[in-house]
C-alpha cells in the first residue's frame, strides 16, 4: 500500500532534509515494507548481474568453440554496418545525385575538350596564321636548311630563329 501512494519520491542530488521530512511522514511500518522492498529490488538486481556475467561467459565460450575472434566480429559489425547505411535512402539519393554530378562534369569536360579543339582549328585555319606560316616557310626555304619543306612546326620555328640570327650577324660582319 506504501507504494501506491502518491507522495513524491526524492531524485538523486536532492535536499537530504527533503528526504528526512519524507521519511518522518511515512508510518514504521509503511517504513519497515519499503526496507524490505529495496532489500528484495537490490537482491534482483545482484541475481541479474549474476545471469549476464554468466550468459556473457558463455557466449565466449561458444565463440571460442566456433573459432570466431575479435577481429572476425568487428569485420563482420563493419560490413553489417556498411550494408545498412548502404540501403537507406539519404544514401541512395546521395549515390544518384554523385553519379549525375559526375556524367555532368563528364560531359562538361568532353564539351570544353571539343571547343578548345575547335579554337585550335579555327586559329589555324584563319589568314593571320596562313600569312605566319607563310613567312616561316618563306624564312626556311632563303635560309636553305637540308630538310624538305613542310617540315614539323618547331622544327620550322627553331630553322627560322636560326637562319634571323644567322641573317644578323652576316650584316653586322659586313658593316
Amino acid at each position: 500500500q506504501g507504494l501506491l501512494r502518491s507522495d513524491s519520491i526524492p531524485e538523486v542530488g536532492e535536499d537530504a532534509a527533503a528526504t528526512v521530512s519524507m521519511a518522518e511522514t511515512l508510518s514504521e511500518e509503511e517504513q519497515e515494507e519499503l526496507r524490505k522492498e529495496l532489500a528484495k529490488v537490490e537482491e534482483e538486481i545482484q541475481t541479474l548481474s549474476q545471469v549476464l556475467a554468466a550468459k556473457e561467459k558463455h557466449l565466449a565460450e561458444i565463440k571460442r568453440k566456433l573459432g570466431i575472434n575479435s577481429l572476425q566480429e568487428l569485420r563482420q559489425n563493419i560490413t553489417k554496418s556498411w550494408q545498412d547505411v548502404t540501403s537507406t535512402t539519404a544514401y541512395k539519393r546521395t549515390s544518384e545525385t554523385l553519379s549525375q554530378a559526375g556524367q555532368k562534369a563528364s560531359a562538361a569536360f568532353s564539351s570544353v575538350g571539343s571547343v578548345i579543339t575547335k579554337k585550335f582549328e579555327d586559329v589555324r585555319n584563319s589568314p593571320t596564321f596562313k600569312s605566319f606560316e607563310e613567312k616561316v616557310e618563306n624564312l626556311k626555304s632563303k635560309v636553305g636548311g637540308s630538310k624538305p619543306a613542310g617540315g614539323d612546326f618547331g622544327e620550322v620555328l627553331n630553322s627560322a630563329a636560326n637562319a634571323s640570327a644567322t641573317e644578323t650577324i652576316a650584316e653586322q660582319t659586313e658593316e
